[in-house]
């Protein structure tokens, strides 16, 4: 039944957790409240605070809103299977999940290398810092991280639109994403496995080889500065987002570059959570946890101390 036409799959079947149990249901939606408190709370402060004004911070937001972005993308659709005998999804619904989650998935690629460069600008550069990351600069960095992800998406999309599933309805997945899709089809997916790899090269390890190398420059000259506070305030301003990187490219890479040999439903169900699911919860907690602007602008926020900075200031 090579032939048959792809469109007559109204829906598919998930299988990628035991569903129908309160736990999972209360876990998730535990982890989908903090995603959308931590977020949103990075949002507020960044808008409200002068202090956060900058670059920096600038690209955070834009992070902090692609992570409520990518829950939101999978979230309610697994809470509303959750408490259900059987986890479906529709055919379209499939289709424009799958198409959300890629778009947000090369545009946090492209946002973490953006904000690689504007560290290694703020201290391999800092006299030209302002020119460089001037605030026309930081807005068509910021538009094209989304585009990029969009155009990336919109491939992967086109092509698995075509793809032909012969009755085989069921996906190893809590949700829609290219390596369950490719492994349900009946079709040639030669074409979705090239554009996939073309991915891998272009969309995420570009991006992480940039972040490498700019790390490696901004390593030099910290290493190069004459005292022990300077090089230590320049490592502080590094950290959250370098561990942020590693969290993120590692379990992409597990996610979509895994070998095919050594593929597992409840492996896959696990990274694609970690990557998904878990990392935006993470994120603004990593950032806010040995940040000290974001924590004071937090405790302004909440007990009402002073004002929220003066507007001449910079982070």
């Amino acid at each position: 039944m090579a032939g048959e036409n792809q469109t007559q799959v109204s829906e598919f079947v998930l299988l990628g957790f035991p569903y129908g149990q309160p736990f999972i249901f209360f876990l998730f939606l535990a982890i989908y409240l903090a995603t959308l408190l931590g977020n949103s709370a990075i949002l507020a402060l960044v808008s409200l605070d002068p202090h956060l004004h900058s670059p920096m911070y600038f690209f955070l937001s834009h992070l902090s809103c692609l992570d409520i972005c990518y829950s939101s993308v999978t979230m309610p659709k697994v809470l509303a299977n959750a408490l259900r005998p059987q986890a479906t999804i529709s055919y379209r619904g499939c289709l424009a999940q799958m198409f959300l989650l890629m778009g947000c998935a090369g545009s946090e690629c492209a946002l973490l290398a953006v904000m690689a460069y504007d560290r290694y600008a703020a201290i391999c550069q800092p006299l030209r810092y302002t020119q460089t990351m001037s605030r026309g600069a930081c807005v068509g960095a910021a538009a094209g991280c989304w585009l990029w992800g969009l155009l990336d998406s919109t491939v992967h999309t086109l092509l698995a639109s075509r793809l032909s599933f012969c009755g085989s309805t069921q996906l190893q997945h809590i949700f829609c994403d290219v390596p369950p899709l490719l492994r349900a089809a009946c079709s040639n997916t030669r074409p979705n496995e090239v554009a996939l790899h073309a991915a891998s090269v272009f969309v995420g390890l570009s991006p992480f080889l940039f972040v490498v190398v700019s790390y490696l420059w901004i390593l030099a000259t910290i290493l190069g500065m004459p005292t022990a506070i300077s090089r230590h305030k320049a490592f502080s301003t590094c950290s959250a987002h370098l561990l942020v990187v590693a969290l993120y490219f590692v379990t992409a890479n597990l996610n979509y570059n895994r070998p095919t040999s050594s593929y597992s439903p409840a492996a896959d169900t696990l990274v694609s959570a970690l990557y998904c699911i878990v990392t935006p919860m993470l994120n603004p907690f990593i950032y806010s946890f040995r940040n000290q602007e974001v924590q004071g602008a937090l405790r302004k926020a909440v007990w009402g101390r002073g004002t929220l900075g003066s507007p001449g200031s910079n982070a």
